[in-house]
């Protein structure tokens, strides 16, 4: 069976660069109601073959999504006492199953995610139809041990119409003992079809507790930032311990204060604090400040929408905010210069500053 490319050794596009995959976490942090709500329908007999996983980033979706996948290969029979007495969906790291999925080679398990071009070096800015098609295949041959197959497609978000449409087929006639798995983060952009045919569970954003559970999970070096600075970070990060992540994460830091002096000055710019913080942007190591200057524009756009209620300027904040979650998308994909970017954002904020 033909695997998509980030199973062959290239780098994964739902990890946080230096983070902890979510095959490798050995708990589900603050999400105890949806792993039990998983976990009932399983031994319940009244089984989804399809969920739809939703929430915001960085809550723990991918995470409860592997350990369902991984529950459900290690206790291939829901009416099994292993199921019944089961408290979690934990799975003992030995077990076959286990280290199988932690290594991407169970046979009857299949991740359909975006793709790594190996030429530009970057990833596909999209999950294609061909790449839902190859995740497909492990539903045309029999299961190596008579259980289940299972597809998990992350995040459905990157979804171009084609990959849609042919993820949707699969949902509509499942074969026997098939389990769709599909993690959204804006589930409201995916098809009706779609969304019609799962089961959905949201999922919740973390609390502050939480977020410092899973920021010191994943070791050095976020876990070596001082207690007070993790706690900040976890209470500013809305909810997402990716966020957390991207507060915390030491390569951003020489530029902090660069941001913070042009974020203080929007929606006028500064445009020669503006240039000499974009020259921060280039070259490899780069990206992580551009990283932090992203999440600083998004902290800016969610401010400006909790203090007002005027629907213009909602519908400007909602609106400037899409463009820049897609265009962020695109620097990495399509190998757009940091610097260019980041500039041509700044502009555009300077433009609808009125309206914002």
């Amino acid at each position: 069976m033909k695997r998509p490319a980030a199973e062959e050794g290239a780098p994964e596009s739902d990890l946080y660069p230096g983070a902890r995959a979510p095959r490798f976490a050995p708990a589900l942090i603050g999400q105890r109601a949806a792993e039990m709500e998983m976990l009932n329908a399983y031994r319940s007999g009244r089984f989804a073959h399809a969920w739809l996983i939703a929430g915001p980033e960085g809550v723990g979706k991918a995470t409860l999504a592997w350990a369902f996948a991984r529950f459900v290969l290690a206790n291939p029979d829901s009416l099994s006492r292993q199921v019944v007495d089961a408290t979690d969906l934990s799975v003992a790291e030995d077990h076959p199953a286990a280290r199988q999925l932690a290594a991407l080679s169970h046979p009857d398990f299949v991740v359909v995610r975006r793709a790594w071009n190996a030429k530009p070096k970057s990833f596909y800015s999209e999950i294609r139809v061909d790449d839902v098609r190859d995740g497909q295949s492990v539903f045309r041959l029999a299961a190596s041990s008579g259980g289940w197959r299972v597809m998990l497609v992350d995040a459905a978000d990157d979804l171009n119409r084609a990959g849609a449409n042919a993820l949707l087929k699969t949902i509509e006639e499942p074969p026997a003992r098939a389990l769709v798995l599909i993690v959204a983060h804006r589930p409201g952009r995916l098809p009706p079809t779609i969304r019609s045919r799962c089961r959905r569970l949201t999922l919740e954003p973390l609390t502050p507790h939480d977020i410092e559970a899973s920021v010191r999970g994943p070791g050095a070096p976020w876990s070596e930032a001082p207690a007070a600075k993790i706690a900040q970070a976890a209470a500013r990060a809305d909810g997402s311990a990716r966020e957390a992540l991207r507060r915390l994460d030491p390569e951003g830091e020489g530029a902090g204060a660069m941001i913070e002096a042009v974020i203080d000055r929007l929606p006028g710019v500064d445009w020669r604090a503006a240039l000499k913080l974009a020259d921060r942007f280039a070259g490899a190591t780069g990206a992580q400040a551009h990283e932090r200057f992203l999440l600083a524009i998004y902290d800016w756009l969610a401010q400006r929408a909790r203090t007002t209620t005027e629907s213009q300027r909602l519908e400007a904040l909602a609106e400037l905010w899409d463009k820049l979650r897609a265009s962020a998308r695109d620097v990495e994909a399509l190998n757009i210069d940091r610097k260019t970017h980041a500039l041509a954002l700044l502009q555009e904020i300077a433009e609808r500053g009125r309206r914002l």
